[in-house]
């Protein structure tokens, strides 16, 4: 039995134990999203090459500032990549998927030998992270929910997530990195454009978050740039390279597509968790399992240099 589906069961357990503490949706959700678009297909090569074309014909609305609006209402459409970032087949515990990797071409993550083995062990040993309500790090927020909601100002893009209160804040402003002293669950993001592209910087993560349920890990020097560019009205193409030489043989890069929802009124829900949720965790525990620590850029290249 693998690990996600042992944490999934315990985790469906303890929200069945709650579930009839917790008071109905006070707005119902509506249905209705985009399916019509100059690129229509979520396969992420396909999608990749259909939108970088798309782009460059797309004039994006705009803020009054002049900066392409991303403001909205977004779904993701990229079935199990927080699953496994390569192509994958349907399991039992796995909705499978056909990956997300555009580069390296042959869409496999391209770790160093010691930590490929290094994640199986870890998979073996500890639950995902967000099944103990911790953020999911960046690059991984931005597939493990399904659905976001984009607020724009000309100094900051606020992105909120349904799933495990998962926000970020972009400041659009110039501003630094925070101190290389300080290290975050989803590290420190800052952004700005280039064209009708932003572009987001990402350092300062604490390396505990996995890039899926396959176990890839990174550590704190990780350094992970993301664009996210309108190819039509209601369709985001949003690419993410992550390097962090410790773990990976060469940077590499995932493409996802996001579409609009165009009903009027639609509202994000809120997933009730939280973190150090110790009922949950001895759950876990009874089982085996404990929450990934991470491990330092340090150890990762004294793993690397020995082999191991």
């Amino acid at each position: 039995m693998s690990n996600q589906f042992v944490a999934s069961t315990i985790a469906l357990a303890a929200v069945v134990a709650v579930a009839s503490l917790m008071p109905p949706p006070a707005i119902a959700q509506p249905e209705g999203w985009v399916t019509e678009s100059v690129c229509p297909d979520n396969t992420a090569t396909v999608f990749h090459r259909c939108a970088l074309e798309a782009a460059q014909a797309f004039d994006p609305p705009r803020v009054p500032d002049g900066g392409p609006d991303l403001g909205g209402i977004w779904r993701l459409r990229a079935p199990g990549m927080y699953e496994d970032l390569e192509a994958h087949p349907r399991t039992e515990d796995d909705q499978g998927g056909p990956g997300g990797i555009v580069d390296p071409p042959d869409g496999k993550v391209p770790m160093h030998a010691w930590a490929d083995a290094r994640r199986r062990e870890n998979a073996d040993s500890y639950i995902h992270h967000n099944a103990a309500c911790l953020l999911s790090g960046v690059p991984e927020t931005m597939y493990m929910g399904g659905t976001f909601q984009f607020l724009q100002t000309p100094e900051q893009l606020l992105m909120l997530s349904e799933d495990a209160h998962a926000y970020r804040s972009i400041p659009l402003d110039g501003r630094s990195h925070i101190s290389e002293n300080i290290r975050l669950w989803n590290g420190d993001s800052t952004g700005h454009w280039e064209g009708n592209t932003l572009v987001i910087e990402t350092t300062n993560q604490n390396g505990k978050p996995w890039l899926d349920q396959r176990a890839r890990f990174y550590t704190e020097e990780a350094y992970v740039v993301e664009r996210l560019t309108l190819i039509d009205a209601n369709t985001l193409h949003y690419e993410a390279t992550i390097d962090d030489p410790n773990v990976y043989t060469q940077p590499f890069t995932i493409v996802l597509a996001y579409r609009r929802s165009t009903v009027e009124g639609f509202e994000i829900m809120a997933m009730a968790c939280y973190e150090n949720n110790e009922a949950l965790m001895d759950l876990y525990r009874g089982v085996g399992y404990g929450t990934y620590p991470g491990i330092s850029a340090a150890e990762a290249r004294e793993a690397l240099e020995a082999g191991r």
